[in-house]
This record gives structure tokens, C-alpha cells and sequence, in this order.
């Protein structure tokens, strides 16, 4: 019996709790954790913002100086968050090269250089190619999809739309589960939901797929919403509001391994500040 918990201790180990939890984590900033044992378990993080606060912003990773071909250092999500004083931070676009075959043939690790998927901007500075759909968020937090609202200023891309106009988009796939992480809007623009899914680990959390992604974020008030790149990238990092210590929320898995965070291309984030 003791083996027996001592297994099941350290399995469990540096996981988050897989129960309900909600937190105002700042003002105008909400996290919830919501637990699904049907038809599998599913571990789901999820952040709401309210843009139309004053104390709230948004960056996404800069890129690099001078070089246009790989604009992109790989920095994990807690790396992000900790060098640029964001509060909240998910992972973002795909990126290129990336190979995971094993423990220690990988790429990138932490400074490589990459290139993302598809478009992005922070604070005016624009890389990447207009590929898959794109969340652009103006100087004055005017959110919206597809199409700038006046200059650009923060933006970034998904692989592929989840949501358009409340409804999940036709014909998406239903029966592969995955870690996940998507970006929403409600119609206004005005309040933002951040989703990541804790995936590919046996009676802790097995992941979605993209038709219940989309389904959790319609239920919390996507009207219109995107699938960033999951998988390993799969992470969600906060500051917490007492200590300013930077937590991972959910169970990330790179190389197999859970609780390890995979350097990525860039990232969303989530400033607070004191009004």
C-alpha cells in the first residue's frame, strides 16, 4: 500500500490539482480550471481578460534585431513572462526548424534561432508572413480578427480558425485529443479568452480535440477564436499577485517528459499594471 501511494504521489507530483478552481488573478483578469472525466480526462486552463480595463495591455514576443530569416530566439513561456514583466503569458504560433525525436536530439533549445508559422507584430514591429488567421490588437486594445483596426501594433497567428461567428467551424477533427492552446474574442472585442488543454498523460489528462476546443470556447464566451500551436508548446504562465514568483498553471509535456516546458517561437501576454 505504501509503494502503491508513493507511486501514485509521484506521478501526480507537480501537477496542478485536477479540480475546479477560479481566481481573479488581477483586476479585469480571471482564471479558471475545469476538469472534464468524460469521455475522457481533460485537464482545461482558462484565462478571461477584460481589455477595456485600464490597467491591462498586451504584448507578444519582439522580434530579434537585424535578422529578418529567423526573427526569433527560443525562449520558453516562463522565460517570456519573467524578461518582459508579463503578468499572464500563453505560448503562440507555430514555429520552424522543430524536431523532437528524443531527450537529447531536439530543437530549439533555449536562444536558437526560428521563424514563426505566420504573422506577428509587438509594439509595431512586424515579422513573420500572413499565412493562417491572425489576432491583431491595436495601441488603444481594439481586438480583432483577420484585419488590422487601424495601424498594426500587437498581432499574432494561429494555425487555423476554431470559431467564426459562435459557431465551430465546419468539419473539424473530433477523435484526435492533444495538449491544445487557443485565443479568443467575444463579439465587442472586448474581453479575451485564453485556453490551454494539458494533454498526451494517462489518468491525469489526455487532451482535446480541436471540435471540443472549440466547444469550450464558444462556452465561455468565444465568439470567434483560434488554434495556436499545442502539442509540447502547450503552456500557461502566471505571476503571482503576492510573491511576483512566475508559475506554470498547467502540466506542460516536452519530450515525453511532464512538468518540462518546450522553448518556443513567441508568445501572448497579458500585462497588468496598478491603475
Amino acid at each position: 500500500m505504501l509503494l502503491l501511494l508513493t507511486v501514485i504521489t509521484g506521478y501526480y507530483w507537480g501537477r496542478p490539482a485536477p479540480v475546479e478552481l477560479r481566481q481573479e488573478l488581477y483586476p479585469c483578469v480571471v482564471y479558471y480550471r475545469r476538469v472534464h472525466y468524460v469521455p475522457r480526462m481533460m485537464v482545461a486552463h482558462i484565462v478571461t481578460v477584460d481589455l477595456t480595463c485600464k490597467n491591462i495591455n498586451v504584448l507578444v514576443t519582439p522580434p530579434e534585431k537585424g535578422d529578418k530569416v529567423n526573427p526569433l530566439r527560443a525562449r520558453t513561456t516562463s522565460q517570456f513572462a519573467n524578461e518582459f514583466n508579463v503578468q499572464v503569458a500563453i505560448n503562440g504560433d507555430g514555429f520552424t526548424p522543430w524536431k523532437a525525436n528524443n531527450i537529447f536530439d531536439y530543437y530549439p533549445h533555449v536562444g536558437d534561432p526560428i521563424r514563426p508559422n505566420g504573422f506577428a507584430a509587438s509594439r509595431a514591429k512586424e515579422y513573420g508572413e500572413v499565412k493562417g488567421p491572425t489576432l491583431f490588437v491595436n495601441s488603444s486594445k481594439n481586438a480583432t480578427f483577420g484585419t488590422a483596426y487601424r495601424k498594426v501594433y500587437n498581432a499574432i497567428s494561429g494555425q487555423s480558425w476554431l470559431v467564426q461567428d459562435k459557431q465551430p467551424v465546419p468539419d473539424l477533427n473530433d477523435t484526435r485529443t492533444a495538449p491544445r492552446t487557443a485565443l479568443g474574442l467575444d463579439g465587442p472585442g472586448t474581453r479575451l479568452i485564453m485556453i490551454v488543454i494539458d494533454g498526451r498523460q494517462p489518468f491525469y489528462s489526455e487532451g482535446a480535440t480541436l471540435q471540443e476546443m472549440a466547444e469550450l470556447m464558444i462556452y465561455y464566451g468565444g465568439d470567434n477564436a483560434i488554434n495556436l500551436d499545442g502539442g509540447g508548446s502547450s503552456t500557461l504562465v502566471i505571476q503571482e499577485p503576492e510573491s511576483g514568483q512566475y508559475r506554470v498553471m498547467n502540466s506542460p509535456i516536452q519530450n515525453g517528459i511532464p512538468g518540462q516546458e518546450r522553448p518556443v517561437g513567441n508568445h501572448f501576454g497579458i500585462i497588468s499594471k496598478d491603475e
